[in-house]
């Protein structure tokens, strides 16, 4: 398969039903990154899959080459470049920036200095109409306990500096309109983090009698995602008391977790708040029609099998890899309640369903095994080629270590918790495969 756009050798290889990323780096930042990728998933930031990394490779004449780093393809998940292909622009800018910023701050939280923050360097997959980034390439990362401002502060600018100059490409290339101004978009960049970073983390000074502020702090941070690891209130005079928070985020988040613990659905945060919605909502109508009151869990289960299932269902094999399950549920939602709203009666959920995979679904382009470089042939007289004088990876050497990765070999480094997740598939997955 092609290799996308990258400062090293980079090639995705499909072996049975899964797509592996390869990259040839040095040895050294091999190792790096497969170290920071394994911490930080570790630490449940989104980030891809690591595999392995293969050190002893030598060419037939004996010449030793550099390492392969082996990632597993984040499923359902679309480079900027193709997000801006496929949609409005001004639609995509708002989630995109929402979700680089959240990213950003997430890894910060955890001490983590990128140094290479961009666009090329992050995967969006949707989340109930919105995004979701995941951080790929770390090998410019450093761990600390904690980051200074000026650490922070270097972090986001490389970050407008990168991003600003990948979206001029993008304008170089004609697939940007005008109307966008990189530069306007990577100062707002900054000011969204520091909105961000000072909603999770600045103290807050209120009087004795104003305690209800701690409760709508706290019901801010969960409602952003976020949760708070330590709270201390410090008494600085008689009658003000000053607020201290250690925010942290755990994986998965709040309505993640309630989500999964009543149906076993593993899905984006913005999806599981739709998806408990909904079954607050049918929990309501049950319950009504059944005269009586029911515990969450059975609810749960019954909007499972009366509503996700059968609306996910609907979706023909051919066409389940243009949306994973979760959001389909959602647009289907969305347009039953717009259909409705426009022909003035309840047209059923099932209509709907039916209707979106006829005239919308099926319109689509494929999302789940996007390869990195899909989309470049439009872009790609107008872009420097990344690929100059980089060497080259034998395709078939690549594809054959990928598949037989020993954890005995002392030429393999094995993330074991990492390589057993990648296996798993979350319920509403294994429904669709």
């Amino acid at each position: 398969m092609p290799m996308g756009i990258h400062r090293h050798v980079v090639r995705t290889v499909a072996y049975g039903e899964r797509l592996y990323h390869l990259k040839e780096l040095p040895r050294r930042y091999a190792d790096r990154e497969w170290r920071f990728l394994r911490y930080l998933r570790g630490e449940q930031v989104p980030v891809v899959d690591v595999v392995g990394v293969v050190s002893l490779r030598d060419t037939p004449n004996g010449e030793r080459l550099d390492a392969v780093l082996i990632t597993e393809h984040l499923e359902y998940s679309v480079p900027y470049r193709l997000l801006f292909l496929r949609q409005e622009h001004q639609a995509i800018r708002e989630p995109m920036l929402d979700a680089l910023v959240h990213l950003l701050v997430r890894i910060h939280l955890q001490g983590f200095y990128w140094g290479d923050c961009s666009l090329s360097n992050t995967l969006f997959r949707r989340d109930a109409g919105r995004l979701a980034a995941y951080l790929v390439d770390t090998e410019t990362g450093e761990q600390y306990e904690e980051l200074s401002t000026g650490q922070r502060d270097m972090d986001v600018d490389l970050a407008i500096e990168k991003c600003a100059g990948e979206l001029l490409d993008l304008q170089a290339a004609g697939v940007l309109s005008d109307e966008v101004d990189p530069f306007e978009l990577g100062l707002e960049l900054r000011d969204r983090y520091d909105q961000l970073w000072a909603e999770l983390t600045r103290d807050e000074v209120f009087a004795d009698d104003e305690r209800y502020r701690i409760h709508e702090r706290l019901r801010r941070i969960n409602e952003l995602g976020y949760d708070v690891d330590e709270l201390e209130l410090v008494q600085d005079e008689p009658g003000v008391t000053r607020m201290k928070l250690k925010t942290s985020v755990v994986e998965p988040g709040r309505y993640r977790r309630i989500l999964r613990q009543l149906t076993g659905l593993d899905v984006q945060d913005n999806q599981a708040r739709r998806l408990l919605n909904d079954i607050h909502n049918f929990g309501a109508w049950l319950q009504q029609d059944e005269g009586r009151s029911l515990p969450e869990a059975l609810i749960a289960h019954r909007w499972l099998e009366r509503s996700f299932e059968p609306v996910v269902e609907i979706v023909p094999h051919e066409l389940r890899g243009r949306r994973e399950p979760a959001e389909v549920f959602h647009e289907v939602l969305d347009l039953w309640h717009k259909w409705s709203t426009q022909e003035g009666t309840d047209m059923g959920l099932f209509n709907a369903a039916h209707r979106y995979v006829a005239e919308i679904l099926a319109m689509m382009p494929e999302e789940r095994r996007v390869a990195p470089a899909d989309g470049d042939d439009e872009t790609a007289d107008a872009l420097p080629d990344p690929m100059a004088d980089t060497g080259t990876l034998l395709l078939e050497d690549v594809a054959r270590l990928a598949a037989d990765l020993d954890p005995g070999d002392p030429a393999v480094e094995q993330l074991g918790d990492g390589a057993a997740a990648t296996s798993d598939r979350s319920e509403d997955a294994r429904r669709v495969e």
